[in-house]
This record gives C-alpha cells, sequence and structure tokens, in this order.
C-alpha cells in the first residue's frame, strides 16, 4: 500500500478523511433529534409518526448497506463516495424546503446514502492494515468521528431554538459541501482487487452467511449497537415529554453518550491491538450493562431528574466505543478479499435491528410508563450481546482473539 499523503487522491486517504466522512454520517442521524418534537407540531402529525425520521431512515439505511459494500468492491471505494455524497447534498435540499411530511420523509430515506461513509471507513481501514491493526485503527477513526455528532444534537438544539428546525438541513448542506470537496483531493482508492462483477458480490454472500464467525461478530454488532438505537428512539421523548426540556438544553444531554463512545474508542485505538479483540468487545458489552442497571436502580429508589437518566449513559457510550471497533474489524476481516460486501452486509443487519428497537422503544414509552420500558430494551440488547460475544468465543478457532503480545 501506498505511504499516504494528505490532500493527494492518488494515495490511501488520511485519517481527517476518514474521520469527517463517517463523521458526517452519524452527524445526518442525530443533528435534529432535539427538533423533532417541534417537527411534529410543525407538520400537524403525532411524535410517534415523525419518529419515522430515525427509524425509517435506520431501515434504509439498512438496505442501502445491502448495495453499498458490492458496490464499492466491484467499482471503486472512491467513486462509490463521491456519488453517494452527492446524493445527500440534493437530499438535503429538499429536507430544508419540505411543506409536508411525505416530502420531508421521502428526502429523508434518500440522505440515507451517506451512511457510505461508515460502510467504507471500515473497508478502507481494512485494505490498509491487518485485522488487529484494523481494530485499533478503527477505534481512533471512530473516537474521531465521535467528536462531529457529539456536538450535532447540541448544535440541532441550538439553531432550533433560534432559527427553527429547518435551520438544521442548512447546516447539513454546507458540511456536506465541506467533506464532498475533501474527500475528492484526498481520497486515493484503497480497493486493488476488485470483483470481477456486480453480482459475484452477492455470488459470495453464502460464504458470508455460512459463517459462524461473521454471524458471531455481526450479533456483537447488532445487539450493541441496538441499545444505543433504543436510546435514540426514545430519549427525545423522555427528554422533551417527561421532563419538559427545551430542544438546546435535551441536545446537550446526547454529550454524555457520546462522550463516554469518544472515551471508549480511545481506549480500544490504544489498547486493542494489545488485548485483542475478544477482551474489548468483552469489557465494553459489561461496560454497556452497567450502564443500563445503574439508571434503573436509580429509578427503583425514586431519582427521576435528567441527571440520573441521561448521566449514566457515559458509560453505556464507552461500552459501545470500547466494543464496535473490535466487532466491525472481526467482520471485515472474515473474508478479506470481501471487505466491502462484509461491511456493508453486516451493517444492514446491524441497522435493521436497529430500526426495529428504535421504533420499539419509542412505541412502548409513555407518560405513564416512565423511561422504565427503554431501560429495559437498552438492557437486554446488552445481554444479546453477552450471548453473541460468548458463542463467537466458541466458534472462532482462529488466533483473532488473542494479543499482538500473545
Amino acid at each position: 500500500m501506498k505511504t499516504t499523503r494528505f490532500l493527494d487522491p492518488h494515495s490511501p486517504p488520511h485519517i481527517v478523511t476518514l474521520v469527517a466522512v463517517a463523521g458526517l454520517s452519524a452527524l445526518t442521524m442525530n443533528i435534529f433529534l432535539p427538533s423533532l418534537p417541534s417537527m411534529a407540531s410543525d407538520f400537524g402529525v403525532s411524535y410517534g409518526t415523525i419518529q419515522i425520521l430515525i427509524s425509517g431512515y435506520i431501515a434504509m439505511t439498512a438496505l442501502n448497506q445491502l448495495v453499498i459494500g458490492p458496490l464499492s468492491d466491484r467499482f471503486g471505494r472512491r467513486p462509490t463516495m463521491l456519488a453517494s455524497l452527492a446524493i445527500l447534498l440534493v437530499a438535503t435540499l429538499v429536507c430544508m424546503v419540505a411543506t409536508d411530511i411525505y416530502t420531508l420523509v421521502a428526502a429523508r430515506m434518500l440522505q440515507t446514502a451517506v451512511v457510505t461513509g461508515i460502510v467504507l471507513s471500515r473497508a478502507i481501514v481494512r485494505d490498509m492494515v491487518p485485522m488487529n491493526e484494523a481494530a485499533s485503527m478503527i477505534g481512533y477513526v471512530t473516537m474521531g468521528m465521535t467528536i462531529v455528532p457529539m456536538i450535532g444534537p447540541t448544535l440541532g438544539g441550538v439553531l432550533g431554538d433560534a432559527f427553527g428546525w429547518r435551520a438544521n438541513f442548512v447546516a447539513l448542506f454546507a458540511l456536506g459541501a465541506l467533506v464532498l470537496a475533501l474527500v475528492a483531493a484526498d481520497l486515493g482508492e484503497t480497493n486493488r482487487n476488485r470483483s470481477a462483477s456486480f453480482s459475484a458480490q452477492f455470488k459470495a454472500w453464502p460464504g458470508l452467511l455460512t459463517s459462524p464467525q461473521f454471524w458471531g461478530y455481526t450479533a456483537v454488532v447488532t445487539f450493541t449497537s441496538g441499545a444505543f438505537f433504543a436510546f435514540l428512539g426514545g430519549a427525545p421523548f423522555i427528554g422533551a415529554t417527561l421532563m419538559e426540556m427545551s430542544p438546546s438544553m435535551l441536545g446537550l444531554q446526547f454529550i454524555f453518550v457520546a462522550s463516554g463512545y469518544m472515551v471508549g474508542n480511545f481506549v480500544s485505538g490504544r489498547y486493542a491491538r494489545r488485548f485483542g479483540t475478544f477482551a474489548m468487545m468483552l469489557a465494553g458489552t459489561v461496560a454497556l450493562v452497567i450502564g443500563t442497571l445503574v439508571p434503573i436502580a436509580l429509578l427503583l429508589i425514586g431519582a427521576k431528574s435528567a441527571l440520573a437518566f441521561f448521566g449514566p449513559q457515559v458509560i453505556v457510550g464507552f461500552g459501545n466505543g470500547l466494543t464496535l471497533p473490535s466487532a466491525n474489524a472481526g467482520v471485515v476481516s472474515v473474508k478479506p478479499h470481501l471487505a466491502g460486501s462484509a461491511s456493508g452486509l453486516s451493517g444492514a443487519i446491524a441497522m435493521g435491528g436497529g430500526a426495529a428497537t428504535s421504533l420499539y422503544a419509542s412505541a412502548i414509552l409513555s407518560v405513564e410508563t416512565g423511561a422504565m420500558p427503554l431501560l429495559l430494551v437498552m438492557l437486554a440488547c446488552g445481554a444479546l450481546a453477552l450471548a453473541a460475544i460468548s458463542y463467537l468465543h466458541y466458534a472462532d478457532p482462529s488466533d483473532s482473539w488473542k494479543s499482538e503480545e500473545e
């Protein structure tokens, strides 16, 4: 692999570019979360209806990932990334001027093209380095990426208070244009083993779907991220309706989970090569379970403040930050020549599960139930992730569990 040179479109991308494309993808999902209640009021629909902008987005993202990986394995990472960012800009323009809920939802679904940034940042890293090093590098990429969406809900809340919810899409368009220019200038092609045809990628799926390792890693990703998606689905209702927070104040609460995620990514980037993927995934999932048990215990003893609910999410975020880099590195290392397809297929499964948990978590919440149902869904996701890690530990006979020192 060539040496990376920043702003050289003929060399592998700089880590700054990978952070930017992955961060934009995360930002597109969450920047307007604090404005959801006001958007529902603006369009004259219920919170359950406007929530389709989250659950529907996640579901559409799952479908997109089924083709993003194979497209990039066939035609290359660079053209796939550039085309996806162009679609994002067009869709965001439509969101900015939408006057009815149907147009907004349709444009929002088109925005899901930006998920290419997350899918291909993992595949590009695997193109460049071996598995344990990939887990470390993915940790650093997602750590840097988290800084962007960490301020997203806060920025969205401030923009919503000052200028209305449409300002969120204006900001997204401006940032998307900057990232597109950066990708065009810096992202050199890393896929040196392109498939012979697009259909050949789908023919390779049986090899992935019959692999215990692929299913094990994918299950870990699905259930770990499922807890986060459940939180995304239910937190706006809890903050805005139960706690009567303004959009800007609600946006600030998301810093807890995002900052924990960033710290977890840093620890993963620093220690994944030393301790191995198993240790990272196990420690992270245990942290996720603890992070849901703490607010459950606080609720049971009568603590119903914003800090009691949102504060412990820093532990949940930390757990996700430890687990996901190693789990995703495992996904793209099952069959390295199909890294793009594996990343896309696994991402589609994880996003499909995320859409379901997000929709379910928001549907079961009410003023009468309080926050407890959401926390129980998150706890169940953590328990299932632990079960998946146990399965993977016995299903994977390779030495990928071992640390670099072994």
